[in-house]
């Protein structure tokens, strides 16, 4: 078995902002395996500034996989803890591999007779028009669950655009999410929480920047909504320590990232831990390419969760590449279109 590695640079349509800043550019990097004539890919997407092993040795450690490949993937896995998006594109790569097709990592209904996921329709951070602009695109879309990104602009400007929406359509008719990527400070959170929770939000993603429990567990205790951590799980590497975070914290959500989370396997230690707490989650993407959102939504349609899924970014990009993936109706589909496959090979693998 041959392994190798590819750098590729994914550049957005429109600079992006989140609480932490503007995205411009997404670096991610591809795990190719060869063997006997066929190929395996997987994404090792990795976000710089948020992912636990955005390191100096990050390029290093995918040299260091590739020149151990022959230790099979558990083994690498185990000794990848440190570098959670090498460990997602690890198994991306050897179920790619063995695979009847290296674009098939879970066979389901969604891939063979296009069943679609539900999921929510991103709004990213910007000015009032910019932000007014993409809910009115996502309604026409006919997505019913819709998440915004707040804690860039001034609070009460985010809270007229919500307002806005809320006088034209009710919860029933649209479910309303918001992320917050920490911006709240622990002092300032609760009476906020108590503005959202007036205009019927349906949940907020980390309210508080990740790291402050006994703040987050009084938050959850008290909260007038529904709070899912999202920070929160990064780093959090043992299965012992996740219980140990959701017995304390007990947030009425948690939201899997694979690529931030250790991969397939380390968000089902996560979903295992919560159901077994009462704890309901849904997935979510971590601005990977199609190739990683194609993995991605494959397994998250296994799972048999109902909640809409946070899997719609494959759009964001002037550069991605190819996928059978398409959003129609507020619903992720698996188009079962050709010539995407050779086209993804050539990019990847020669």
């Amino acid at each position: 078995m041959k392994a190798n590695y590819k750098k590729y640079i994914l550049d957005f349509k429109r600079p992006s902002g989140t609480s932490r800043g503007v995205l411009k550019q997404k670096e991610t990097w591809f795990l190719i395996l060869e063997e006997n004539g066929k190929f395996g890919i997987g994404e090792c997407g990795i976000l710089r500034g948020l992912s636990f092993d955005d390191l100096p040795i990050y390029e290093e450690k995918l040299k260091w996989t590739c020149d151990h490949i022959q230790l099979g993937e558990d083994k690498l896995w185990e000794s990848l803890k440190q570098f959670p998006s090498i460990q997602f594109g690890l198994e991306q790569a050897f179920r790619s591999l063995n695979s009847y097709d290296p674009f098939v990592l879970f066979p389901s209904n969604f891939v063979e007779n296009e069943h679609p996921i539900a999921i929510n329709g991103l709004i990213w951070m910007g000015d009032e028009a910019f932000m007014h602009e993409q809910i009115e695109t996502k309604l026409k879309e006919g997505f019913q669950c819709i998440k915004m990104k707040i804690g860039a602009i001034d609070f009460e400007r985010e809270l007229k655009i919500l307002k806005s929406i809320r006088n034209s359509y009710s919860k029933e008719q649209i479910e309303l999410r918001v992320d917050a990527n920490g911006a709240f400070s622990p002092k300032a959170a609760i009476q906020k929480l108590e503005i959202l929770a007036s205009l019927d939000i349906h949940s907020i993603e980390q309210p508080i920047r990740q790291g402050n429990r006994a703040a987050m567990q009084s938050l959850c205790l008290n909260t007038p909504l529904p709070i899912a951590l999202d920070e929160e799980l990064i780093g959090v590497l043992e299965f012992n320590e996740k219980r140990e975070l959701l017995e304390r914290i007990k947030p009425q959500y948690i939201i899997l990232k694979p690529s931030l989370i250790g991969g397939f396997k380390g968000s089902q230690e996560w979903i295992t831990l919560a159901e077994s707490l009462g704890i309901n989650w849904w997935v979510t993407s971590a601005l990977e390419s199609n190739v990683g959102l194609n993995a991605i939504a494959q397994w998250t349609f296994t799972l048999k969760n109902t909640l809409p899924q946070g899997l719609g970014t494959g759009g964001l990009y002037t550069n991605n590449l190819d996928s059978p993936l398409k959003v129609a109706e507020g619903n992720l589909y698996y188009s079962g279109k050709s010539g995407w496959k050779a086209n993804l090979i050539q990019n990847l693998c020669t």
